[in-house]
């Protein structure tokens, strides 16, 4: 990209790119759950410059970044554009042709490939799911309530993410956050996730909010485990937190609902990543049940045969008949 360097075209390029920054401070910020005054307190960045920053007017220094991103646990290279083409190619270069070559492809292109590489090396990569069930989705969304009924249905125990880590690290999630932040909190998410993959064969897990702002956390539940996004409208998501008489973490904020759809609309397309989706909007708790184990079932079944289908032996047959 030629970069202007003088006179009213570099002046808009630099707004745009400091606009362009902003947004993904945001975007990152929102998939997190984190208010502006909790990326303040980690950052250790005034709320007041997070928000000029935000909105594209703040020119911030490396450091400022580093510390955002630190707090988020981010690379800094994460905020901004194109940091993924890198990445790919850093181990071997057939991921890095790959990447090129469905770079160039719109969605519609993009589905089928996903389709097409699932048909071939679905078995070698969902083989180990088994019966692990696992529900992502915001607080409210019934991930508790469900999963209980769930993890009866198939006889398999229910586990609580977030409870793991509080087991683990002595004390609540809220403390943890305040006295560690964002990468300790990713860390033991990740390291209690991994513990219950390796432990249980069949498992129901309903997992934090934000596991989808974990990326690898999030790609090892997509690998190990069946997800499926419980879904509900945002006006649903926080009757339902009201009556839990939680809040968190959306605690203290006048513009709690404001808050909660910048983070659903922030998380969609993460959540939209999901094997299956179950809608509890306006659904009777033993109506959503019966939906969602039946949806279970349908993606273990699905597993199964696909293992059957494509085993080694099969695959090996296919390329040599």
């Amino acid at each position: 990209m030629k970069i202007e360097t003088t006179g009213r075209r570099a002046e808009e390029w630099i707004g745009q790119e400091l606009s362009g920054l902003g947004q993904r401070v945001r975007a990152a910020r929102a998939q997190r759950g984190m208010t502006r005054k909790i990326l303040a307190r980690d950052s250790g960045v005034s709320e007041r410059y997070l928000a000029q920053m935000e909105s594209g007017k703040g020119n911030p220094s490396v450091a400022v970044l580093l510390q955002i991103a630190q707090s988020m646990d981010l690379e800094v290279t994460d905020l901004f554009r194109n940091t993924q083409d890198g990445k790919l190619g850093l181990h071997q270069m057939e991921a890095r042709l790959i990447h090129e070559l469905t770079g160039r492809l719109d969605s519609g292109q993009l589905s089928e490939a996903h389709h097409i590489l699932r048909e071939r090396f679905g078995a070698a990569i969902t083989g180990g799911r088994g019966q692990r069930i696992a529900l992502i989705g915001l607080r409210g969304a019934g991930k508790s309530t469900l999963g209980n009924i769930l993890s009866d249905q198939f006889s398999v125990p229910f586990v609580e993410l977030d409870r793991e880590i509080e087991r683990a690290y002595g004390a609540d999630i809220g403390e943890l956050l305040a006295l560690a932040g964002q990468p300790a909190f990713r860390r033991y998410e990740h390291r209690c996730l991994d513990h219950q993959l390796a432990e249980n064969d069949g498992v129901v897990i309903a997992s934090g909010g934000g596991i989808v702002a974990n990326t690898e956390a999030f790609n090892r539940l997509l690998e190990r485990t069946h997800v499926i996004w419980l879904k509900a409208t945002p006006d649903e998501h926080m009757d339902r937190v009201m009556a839990q008489g939680d809040l968190r973490p959306m605690a203290n904020s006048r513009e709690a609902m404001s808050d909660l759809r910048g983070i659903l609309e922030a998380r969609e397309p993460l959540y939209a990543r999901a094997h299956a989706i179950v809608d509890t909007s306006g659904a009777k708790v033993a109506e959503s049940a019966a939906k969602l184990t039946a949806t279970a079932r349908a993606l273990i079944s699905r597993d199964d045969q696909a293992s059957r289908i494509a085993t080694p032996e099969t695959l090996q047959n296919r390329a040599t008949g």
